[in-house]
């Protein structure tokens, strides 16, 4: 593993839910060409498919399956939606942010049948509503949830939304773009179905490719409800199976680095040591910039340690841009917001960083805050 006290590149710090900071060996992984067709690569492939099945808590002899897909977390995304749904099927949305919107506008450009179930962007999902609304309306048979939706933070909670969806014999979805490997989810207890992740979330890998987690039975008995050639995720398991291949050319680059990331991940301790230093990266950062006097976004009780939304300060003098640069050229990058009730910008806690990375990150904060001579911070 990695000396996490030498820097992870000469780069600039992402403090952002990915794309993110990597580390230096996890970079390096990517100066080799590597043959799609070649042995060793298909191996390499079944290799990360195994570790992500064994990363999950579950077991392939129990008929579960990772299924890479080249393409970002949003390719993943819809691959499911466009492979699993049957044409009679409905699918009901919990959509709480940009990332379930997202979706909604997938089953559009689709037409599927679809419902949504909107909550603000600062209140999870009601088990008791999803109760009522799969009780009323027999129709839906899926059911799609965000775990962390990254418009705010937000975490929502599968672990009681889950077992409403199980209860009520329909097939649940999990988008876990932001959360998978570093917030713990019990599949069993969840109920989930189908779970989809990203390369450059919680493992800290680079770009390049999604990957689905689902039982082998079930995607099988999908079979020609595949709305899209390349995004057939049942034909992207039949090509694993044929000959260990992807059916089309390969993110092998993302690959090499994954591997590295996962061996990574392993050397930290798993999923529960890289959680832990999530959230102390997410104490300190929530404290510095409170100290500064800067107002989170999201109540406590449901706020994740994946990324944390601040409220534009009221001052005038404040712009996003002049802020955002200053802290650049300070050697951090923040994100923009994506709420629509409220001015914010969001700081991830994510990627190979550390509680040092975020004091300077703070420090560069209360800077900028002097530079541009803000006097009112919080509503």
């Amino acid at each position: 593993m990695p000396d996490p006290t030498l820097p992870s590149s000469h780069d600039k710090v992402l403090y952002t839910p990915g794309p993110l900071t990597t580390s230096l060996s996890v970079k390096q992984a990517m100066l080799h060409d590597a043959g799609s067709w070649h042995w060793e690569f298909n191996a390499l492939v079944q290799s990360v498919r195994d570790r992500l099945v064994a990363l999950a808590g579950l077991e392939a002899r129990q008929g579960w399956e990772a299924i890479l897909l080249q393409g970002s977390g949003t390719f993943g995304v819809e691959a499911v939606l466009a492979s699993i749904v049957p044409p009679a099927g409905r699918v009901l949305v919990l959509a709480n942010g940009a990332y379930g919107e997202r979706a909604v506008l997938m089953l559009q450009h689709h037409r599927t049948p679809h419902v949504v179930y909107r909550t603000t962007e600062d209140t999870p999902p009601d088990p008791t509503e999803l109760d009522r609304r799969l009780a009323e309306d027999p129709t839906i048979s899926h059911v799609v949830a965000i775990h962390c939706e990254t418009t705010t933070g937000i975490l929502n909670p599968i672990e009681t939304l889950g077992p409403v969806v199980r209860r009520h014999g329909r097939v649940f979805i999990v988008d876990a773009m932001s959360s998978f490997g570093a917030v713990p989810i019990d599949f069993a207890e969840c109920g989930i179905d189908y779970l989809i992740s990203s390369a450059n979330k919680c493992i800290e890998g680079v770009p390049g490719f999604s990957f689905v987690l689902c039982r082998r039975a079930d995607l099988e008995a999908t079979q020609g409800t595949a709305r899209s050639l390349s995004l057939d995720l049942l034909g992207q398991l039949k090509g694993f199976d044929k000959n260990g291949q992807f059916r089309y050319t390969p993110p092998t680059h993302s690959i090499l680095a994954f591997d590295q990331a996962l061996k990574e991940l392993a050397l930290e301790g798993g999923p529960a040591a890289r959680a832990e230093r999530y959230r102390r990266n997410h104490a300190t950062l929530l404290a510095g910039m409170t100290r500064l006097g800067f107002k989170s976004y999201l109540p406590p009780a449901v706020q994740s340690y994946i990324i944390t939304s601040f409220i534009f300060p009221p001052d005038p003098q404040f712009t996003f841009d002049a802020f955002y640069r200053r802290l650049s050229d300070k050697g951090h990058i923040i994100y923009p917001g994506k709420i629509s009730q409220a001015d914010t910008f969001r700081i991830g806690s994510i990627g190979r960083i550390f509680e040092s990375d975020v004091r300077s990150l703070v420090a560069a904060v209360g800077e900028a805050v002097q530079e541009m001579n803000l006097k009112r911070l919080a509503p």
